[in-house]
């Protein structure tokens, strides 16, 4: 079938008004002995690279290069089929069910249709290849249902096998009293991959909204001036706070307070205090927490009582 442009999947099933799961995905991969070889899944599957390299009895590959496509099969990168295919071809059980498949035909913008691996039209190792995907069935369980969710890594942990400790002689007796070298593993948990997927949960549009148990500090002191009765008050409430373990992060720039609340949003410190001439006149500071779902709402609270105030809420947030 001519299918001219129509490199991908979807494009090809889109003219030819044909539903992907009737499609035979091909994709050419490279192992570390420079072996060519075609992975087939059913059109809407991905292929599992860590179960292809098993497959294969790899230590590694990765998806072959546009001129090892040319080279391998003839064609441009997206017109890769098995049929005709000269190098190993591996298929998962859901591609090798299909009936009268579409697949690539190894020709720039054709393919072809009709393909059964039953009828011997092409010659696969028939394999367990495709990542799971929403909607299928759990393995566990009858009647669940496998859902798809945005994640982030955490963490890796990784088997060294006997590699370190065979030539560290790091060794154990058996029970037969043999000396075998012992089986390693590592791990590694991402301190910035944990802060990342902290902020990913807890965020709006106007920046951080840091849990306090992980935030950098728990206040974010704001003091609208500069003359010396507020220098005065901002340097009193941060020394008393901090002498109540709460960590301050002072800003005392010489900026409007507009760009002042709108940084203080940004960096997203659980609790915000502000000081202004208003407030000061009173004998009072204005409490603001960063996850209050009223952005204006605040509280008033006197400047005498403010350290053990905000103390006590930092030291339940954290239990």
């Amino acid at each position: 079938m001519h299918t001219p442009g129509k490199g991908s999947i979807a494009d090809v099933a889109a003219f030819l008004k044909g539903d992907v799961r009737h499609f035979l995905k091909s994709l050419l991969y490279v192992t570390e002995k420079n072996e060519i070889v075609m992975a087939c899944v059913r059109g809407d599957h991905e292929v599992n690279e860590v179960k292809l390299t098993n497959a294969l009895g790899a230590r590694e590959i990765h998806l072959a290069s546009e001129a090892d496509v040319v080279k391998a099969t003839g064609a441009k990168v997206g017109y890769a089929g098995p049929v005709g295919f000269k190098g190993r071809v591996l298929v998962d059980p859901a591609g090798a069910a299909i009936a009268d498949a579409i697949t690539g035909a190894n020709e720039t913008d054709y393919h072809v249709k009709g393909v059964n691996l039953s009828r011997g039209d092409y010659q696969a190792t028939v394999v367990d290849l495709r990542s799971a995907g929403e909607g299928d069935r759990c393995p566990m369980c009858e009647k669940g249902r496998f859902k798809a969710y945005k994640g982030i890594e955490g963490g890796h942990i990784f088997i060294l096998g006997t590699h370190y400790s065979s030539k560290m002689k790091a060794t154990f007796v058996d029970e037969k009293g043999g000396e075998k070298p012992i089986v390693m593993g590592c791990y590694g948990i991402g301190v910035s991959r944990l802060v990342a997927s902290a902020i990913e949960q807890h965020h709006d549009k106007d920046g951080i909204r840091w849990p306090m148990a992980i935030a950098p500090y728990h206040v974010h002191l704001c003091t609208l001036g500069s003359d010396a009765a507020l220098v005065a008050a901002g340097e009193k409430l941060a020394s008393e706070l901090e002498a109540r373990g709460v960590d301050v992060l002072w800003d005392d720039r010489d900026e409007r307070p507009g760009v002042k609340f709108k940084d203080a949003d940004l960096v997203g410190v659980p609790l915000r205090v502000t000081i202004g001439q208003k407030t000061l006149a009173n004998g009072a500071c204005e409490l603001k927490r960063r996850d209050s779902a009223d952005p204006k709402a605040f509280e008033v609270v006197p400047l005498d009582a403010a350290p053990e105030r905000i103390a006590a809420e930092v030291h339940k947030a954290m239990s």
